[in-house]
């Protein structure tokens, strides 16, 4: 028998758990999985939304999961804690800096350790640059994402924008991934072989212009 193979977890929990052991920016010793049909709940403390954030992706990136379902509490260490002024302030230069995002149109409010963005802007991949912006911030507990996305495409465009990226992206097929646009919304429905798929079509379908809502519905087999 080939030791290496001997040596890799058959169970997918096992996976999980040696997947966040990986990831150097997860504190894995205080994280509990559970499994169910291919569905991962996660449990436990983390020090920050990031470590949050990187758990979820962790284990969205290991073979056989379906679904995940984040319920890490996160309890801030005493060198994370910071005022919501601070945060606001932060969060704010932030956004200013921030490449992708014109000067202005997303303002910040903060409320015991939520950032609340709001405001305007033109493509949706926009909107999801403002929260990874700002949710990485030291003392930041969670993200409300209130930014709205201007429509300026019809449906009828918006469907075969996203049904084009979809082809030219090489490890999707195409054909197994159904859109449907109504305004601004969108639906992707269908079945991939893993998370890492379906997050490979949400995110061509964030970048299509006129998208202000993706709705990712498609299965994970």
């Amino acid at each position: 028998m080939n030791t290496a193979m001997s040596n890799v977890p058959a169970d997918l929990k096992d996976r999980v758990l040696n997947e966040l052991e990986w990831e150097p920016s997860v504190n894995a010793a205080e994280i509990g999985v559970i499994v169910k049909d291919g569905v991962v709940t996660l449990t436990g403390r983390v020090e920050s939304c990031t470590e949050k954030v990187a758990a979820e992706q962790a284990t969205q990136r290991v073979s056989g999961v379906r679904a995940v379902a984040n319920e890490l509490q996160i309890t801030l260490s005493s060198r994370g804690v910071r005022t919501d002024s601070d945060i606001a302030g932060a969060a704010a230069s932030a956004l200013q800096w921030h490449s992708s995002l014109p000067r202005g149109v997303v303002k910040v409010s903060v409320d015991q350790g939520w950032i609340t963005l709001k405001g305007r802007v033109d493509w949706h991949y926009q909107r999801l640059a403002a929260e990874r912006a700002v949710r990485h911030l030291l003392g930041v507990r969670g993200v409300i994402n209130d930014v709205r996305v201007a429509p300026h495409a019809t449906p009828d465009e918006v469907k075969r924008t996203i049904a084009a990226a979809l082809e030219r992206h090489a490890q999707l097929d195409a054909e197994r991934i159904t859109v449907d646009a109504e305004g601004g919304r969108v639906i992707l429905r269908g079945a991939v072989d893993s998370l890492a798929e379906k997050s490979e079509a949400g995110w061509a379908a964030c970048s299509a212009p006129g998208v202000s809502e993706v709705r990712n519905e498609i299965q994970v087999r």
